[in-house]
């Protein structure tokens, strides 16, 4: 495997743990789907991500955490579970994807990038919707649902037709993401005299 080859495999797995911030079952789908099809090729000990049984029960989990997060309470209740899970799903999809590397430099790479990525990801959806459930009442919570769903999705996607540049996207967005909530959280600061 060139060099190139590795740099690809590697940018797919950060992609696929940064959708993982944002849904923790979507990403593993994708996988699982185009695993299963014969699109995406897995790291030897994860081959039962691409069998009929990990692909029902994806879609099943899926969808159950999809129809959760529009439900006014449990939104809020599955952020603070699924915050340390987004590390642990990270890390799994990005060492499933990373293929042909050193097992010591696979699994550095998924728990170090992978699930950093997941959890800086999940941390910032969740003081979003924390920030929505106090300023809307919850109301604007289904929007960041249905944003949080859709980015998923198409981060997921993405990671799979181009990783290079999905790893680039993800960089930029969580960059911004993280300088907006440093500015929403000093202009909510008492002013100093």
């Amino acid at each position: 495997m060139s060099e190139f080859d590795l740099a690809l495999s590697v940018a797919l797995g950060i992609g696929l743990a940064a959708a993982t911030g944002l849904r923790l079952f979507v990403p593993m789908l994708v996988a699982s789907a185009a695993a299963y099809t014969g699109h995406l090729p897995l790291s030897e000990n994860f081959a039962w991500l691409a069998t009929l049984p990990a692909l029902i029960l994806l879609g099943v989990a899926a969808a159950v955490e999809i129809l959760a997060y529009y439900i006014p309470g449990v939104d809020n209740l599955l952020d603070t579970l699924a915050t340390p899970l987004a590390f642990v799903a990270g890390t799994i999809i990005a060492a499933a994807v990373m293929t042909d590397l050193p097992p010591m430099v696979k699994w550095a790479a998924a728990v170090i990038a992978g699930g950093g990525i997941a959890g800086l990801t999940q941390s910032v959806t969740t003081v979003v919707r924390a920030k929505s459930t106090v300023l809307t009442g919850a109301l604007g919570n289904p929007a960041i649902a249905t944003a949080e769903f859709g980015g998923s999705l198409l981060v997921s996607l993405l990671a799979l037709a181009a990783p290079l540049l999905t790893l680039l996207a993800v960089v930029l967005l969580l960059w911004l993401a993280v300088r907006w909530l440093r500015r929403i959280s000093r202009s909510g600061q008492p002013s100093k005299i």
